[in-house]
């Protein structure tokens, strides 16, 4: 794959300089393969130099590949409540690409403070939309940063299913009613770095408001890819990093299903009865 040419450079730097990251670096590095990989198609048909907006930079992993595959990346990134540690690792990150004349642009504030006079071909988040916390001004800063027939693509959560990927629990209709019943369990989850800063920072986001943000807009169309679940659902089973971070019920039914051949139907499911959502918004004038 392509993103694993300078992950090993990367992991190297850590072992000798900073090895406490190493377990992070591990779990970003499949998040930077998988995310290369959802984006593919998009990356194909856009110009060799195209201006690319990535909302969230997290670690810089695959800001610094797509600098690397010749795009003009900016990357918005703040660094918010629940992801201290991203900061030290994406600032090393930051200094290795530096060092090869491959320093993207990084933007520090929120995604609903970014502003620029330049407009970005293309934009795209993965699992940022749902710490952001006003979405509807966000994608309104977004989508009017993008040039003409730009587009916005973004893979989040869809709390409307009754299931929280971040802690591996159920829910219960609110975020509120969430927390009351599930309290002890989110505060003391062990897998993650700051439990309690990590769920502040959840939004709740579901496909019906995503929906209506796009329609307040008139420039804007709105399209769900329904078959992402399809592959998300098999990277339970083929992605080891990523598998650790699910319950084990759910692998187990992942691979029976795998083995029934019953994920092709996943894509059928609507757009709002999924946990995920796959967006694109584009902008049409």
């Amino acid at each position: 794959m392509i993103v694993d040419e300078f992950l090993a450079p990367v992991l190297r730097h850590l072992d000798a300089q900073a090895p406490h990251l190493r377990p992070l670096f591990d779990v970003m590095a499949g998040e930077a393969r998988f995310a290369r990989s959802w984006l593919d198609d998009d990356l194909k048909r856009l110009p060799a130099d195209a201006s690319i907006l990535e909302v969230g930079g997290g670690t810089f992993l695959l800001t610094y590949e797509l600098a690397r595959e010749g795009f003009a990346i900016t990357a918005i990134e703040p660094t918010g409540v629940g992801f201290g540690a991203f900061e030290e690792l994406g600032d090393i990150v930051l200094e290795l690409a530096a060092r090869e004349g491959l320093a993207p642009k990084v933007v520090r504030c929120k995604a609903e403070e970014f502003r620029s006079d330049a407009l970005f071909d293309f934009a795209f988040s993965v699992n940022v939309m749902e710490h952001i916390e006003a979405p509807s001004v966000a994608i309104e800063r977004i989508s009017g940063s993008l040039s003409s027939g730009g587009s916005y693509r973004f893979l989040c959560p869809n709390y409307l299913f009754p299931y929280e990927p971040h802690f591996n629990i159920p829910t219960f209709g609110s975020k509120g009613l969430t927390e009351r019943l599930l309290r002890r369990r989110i505060q003391t989850d062990k897998k993650i770095r700051d439990p309690i800063g990590l769920w502040k920072s959840l939004n709740w986001i579901t496909v019906p408001q995503v929906k209506r943000m796009a329609a307040a807009d008139a420039s804007l169309t709105v399209d769900f890819h329904r078959r992402t679940l399809a592959s998300m659902i098999e990277r339970t089973v083929d992605d080891v990093e990523f598998a650790k971070r699910r319950a084990p019920w759910m692998v187990s039914a992942v691979k029976m299903l795998k083995a029934t051949r019953l994920l092709s139907l996943a894509s059928l499911i609507p757009a709002t009865c999924q946990p995920l959502m796959d967006v694109r918004l584009t902008k049409l004038c």
